[in-house]
């Protein structure tokens, strides 16, 4: 039994880690690094600044990572993460759209 168990569960990892890999695994797994990333450059300017930061390149990390994960997931016809995915963008496009207008808008009034 526990024999049976071990060959099934090595007959799958081969079947998803080695039989069906190719480029849009690639893609994906790309996509998640970029998409990890975001939380990897907001958890350390937050603990540079000792309180909870977001910086642009969170917004750039999750835009990256969005759109490849939107790609992978429209060849993979996957409509939970295709509906998802275009949400999250329209998010971060928004936010994006409000850093920049804060950033012309501090230029203007000769802030930082």
């Amino acid at each position: 039994m526990l024999v049976d168990i071990s060959n099934a569960v090595g007959g799958y990892l081969h079947l998803v880690f080695i039989d069906k890999f190719n480029g849009w695994v690639v893609l994906g797994l790309v996509a998640q690094v970029l998409f990890t990333m975001r939380f990897v450059v907001q958890w350390l300017a937050s603990e540079r600044a000792g309180r909870s930061v977001v910086p642009f390149s969170f917004w750039s990390f999750s835009i990256g990572g969005g759109a490849l994960l939107l790609l992978y997931a429209i060849k993979q016809q996957d409509p939970v993460y295709i509906l998802g995915q275009l949400f999250s963008l329209f998010v971060y496009f928004r936010n994006v759209s409000f850093v920049l207008k804060e950033r012309r808008a501090n230029r203007a009034s000769g802030g930082a």
